[in-house]
């Protein structure tokens, strides 16, 4: 059995089925089996996570554990024992960094989400690292955007996408995270504008540019230091402007 943290000390963010878990509890943490480049033996494979998934004879002991921790008295089965960075996208099997008391039974918003990232890195039109990062920040605004469409799968390169709206119909919003591994902020953008120029820019000048998907959404790695946070930043894309602070 896995070790936890202490009883009490962690915290969700937010509440119900739209929950995240504690950033310091339950960062997410990779399967170093799953690699860019072995997704066509793995995660792309029909099945696989299925054989990686640990039995409820070695995790339900776990999720009563991680339950306490983060302090939730209800029942077990009103509880999802989630693993944060999914299976299906190279998270780590049973490691208590990437495993939380997700509320809400399965299926969950989250799932849908989960489902269509992975289509996105196994269709190449998103790379592994950028989903997991994506599903990390924040699951939750990629499941409410505008620009989703439902469950269904994403469109295949061939698909023929509309024009982008114009200026006065553009909308963005952004969301923004310090990545400790790689030393820079996730600019999370989503918009109504597929496949369109992304550029960020702050206040001391700095700058980072990227393209939309066909959803409209864009991970800008933006290179600045940690000390930065506080700092506002303008994305760009298409025919909309949008700001957040780091």
């Amino acid at each position: 059995m896995q070790s936890q943290p202490a009883p009490g000390s962690c915290h969700a963010i937010g509440s119900g089925r739209y929950s995240r878990p504690d950033p310091h509890c339950t960062p997410g943490a990779l399967n170093p089996a799953v690699t860019q480049a072995t997704i066509d033996q793995t995660i792309c494979q029909l099945g696989w996570t299925d054989t990686v998934r640990p039995p409820e004879s070695i995790t339900e002991a776990e999720k009563a554990g991680s339950m306490a921790d983060y302090g939730d008295s209800g029942p077990m089965s009103a509880y999802e024992y989630d693993h944060f960075v999914p299976l299906e996208l190279g998270g780590a099997v049973n490691d208590p960094r990437n495993l939380w008391p997700e509320p809400g039974a399965s299926p969950n918003p989250k799932d849908d989400v989960e489902d269509e990232l992975r289509q996105k890195v196994c269709d190449r039109q998103m790379t592994l690292s950028q989903a997991q990062r994506a599903i990390a920040a924040n699951w939750i605004l990629l499941a409410r955007s505008p620009t989703r469409s439902g469950s269904s799968p994403a469109p295949s390169r061939s698909t023929t996408r509309p024009s982008p709206p114009t200026a006065s119909q553009g909308r963005c919003s952004l969301s923004a995270s310090y990545s400790d591994r790689y030393h820079d902020y996730d600019v999370y953008v989503h918009s109504n504008q597929p496949d369109q120029k992304v550029t960020v820019t702050d206040t001391a000048g700095r700058s980072a540019s990227w393209r939309t998907d066909a959803y409209g959404y864009a991970d800008v790695y933006f290179r600045a230091p940690a000390s930065a946070a506080g700092e506002t930043v303008t994305a760009r894309v298409g025919g909309a402007t949008c700001q957040t602070t780091l």
